[in-house]
């Protein structure tokens, strides 16, 4: 066990990478998918089954749990690993897109953002410093920098203007941040799609010295081509030794795509999004699971998963107890949609290492095309 951060790059095929975030609390493989626990949980699910899906870490929202309980309650009662039971990494975002989506209820300036609570309308000011507290104070072992992210479309003056004041606050960021030997601060990328702005912040992010680089402002209304477009130049312009996040990404094709691009580290809260609503991600694509096609279904949805959903139950009683809104159809499609994301990662790690990522590419895409195999 290691008591500070690092990153060791074990393979490259083409633009794939596979390797190992080293962190007091554990290693993180990578290409990694960070479960979303917005709140101090991943919905509808125990933290030791989310290790059992296969995550080696998991991400906290610091924008929800500054309202709700506080980070100093959080702190006081021996921060979020003990508070949500969940002994491995914890990777907390800043709050700045949480608070950028709020739209209407916030106000921007050179010193942050101020801004009503969704709950109750109560007024807090979040700004670099600030937030390099809250991440503190909840103890996370990897803290993003605080920026600001705009939605996609829109104008260049936007973008570079943002771009420009995330930058700011980065360097904010990291003299907040300070030396905490086995906690690392990663900078966000910035840029929108424009490749020169991407550069620019690119530089000046490596000048400031961060321990792991995102690409921010993508999946925020843009579309996968031009997503995978920003990715084909965005990506070359970090670090090749450090790791690299792509925040909020995605669909099982996204992620795959991402990959093949130089990411390292992706999260998302489809998985368990989607297994509340009915829906189950499998090599073969989607499956609804509350289409009267799966009522009289003997068969698992997935034959070849290890989780406990296509282990133990058919597409029958899944297909029931939706109908009927029982809490355990959220349960099972939850553990179901992770178990899948966690071998995707394997899957990509173990085809990188060996050299076949293409050929592996090719044959994620082959099934998918084949689509779902209705019932006899």
């Amino acid at each position: 066990m290691t008591d500070r951060f690092s990153f060791a790059l074990n393979a490259t095929d083409g633009s794939a990478r596979t390797g190992v975030i080293s962190t007091p609390r554990g290693e993180i493989r990578t290409p990694a998918f960070m479960p979303v626990g917005t709140a101090g949980t991943v919905k509808a699910m125990l933290p030791a089954s989310v290790r059992q899906t296969g995550a080696d870490i998991l991400l906290g929202n610091t924008y929800h749990l500054m309202l709700r309980p506080t980070a100093e309650r959080v702190a006081l009662l021996g921060g979020l690993h003990r508070f949500m039971d969940w002994s491995g990494p914890i990777l907390t975002d800043s709050g700045g897109f949480q608070v950028m989506s709020l739209a209407d209820l916030r106000k921007l300036t050179e010193r942050g953002v101020t801004f009503k609570s969704h709950i109750d309308g109560s007024r807090h000011e979040l700004t670099p410093e600030r937030s390099m507290e809250i991440q503190r104070l909840l103890g996370s072992d990897i803290v993003m920098c605080f920026d600001e992210c705009p939605a996609l479309p829109a104008e260049r003056g936007r973008i570079e203007e943002s771009m420009r004041l995330s930058m700011r606050w980065a360097e904010r960021s990291r003299e907040a941040f300070g030396d905490r030997p086995g906690h690392a601060l990663f900078g966000i990328q910035q840029g929108g799609l424009e490749p020169d702005l991407r550069a620019e912040s690119a530089a000046e992010l490596k000048r400031i010295g961060f321990d792991g680089y995102a690409v921010g402002g993508l999946a925020v209304g843009e579309g996968q081509e031009a997503m995978f477009a920003c990715l084909d130049h965005a990506t070359g312009e970090l670090p090749q030794d450090r790791p690299r996040y792509l925040m909020g990404v995605g669909k099982p094709d996204d992620i795959v795509g991402a990959v093949k691009r130089g990411i390292d580290m992706m999260d998302c809260v489809l998985p368990s999004r989607s297994g509340r609503t009915g829906q189950a991600f499998t090599r073969r694509g989607v499956v609804n699971i509350k289409n009267a096609r799966h009522q009289d279904d003997p068969r698992p949805l997935d034959e070849d998963c290890r989780c406990p959903a296509c282990r133990n139950y058919s597409r029958a009683y899944l297909h029931h107890v939706f109908r009927a809104q029982e809490m355990i159809s959220g349960m099972l499609l939850t553990w179901h949609n992770l178990t899948y994301y966690q071998d995707l990662m394997q899957g990509m790690r173990d085809a990188i290492a060996a050299g076949g990522f293409a050929a592996w590419e090719a044959g994620f895409h082959a099934a998918r095309a084949e689509g779902d195999i209705p019932p006899l």
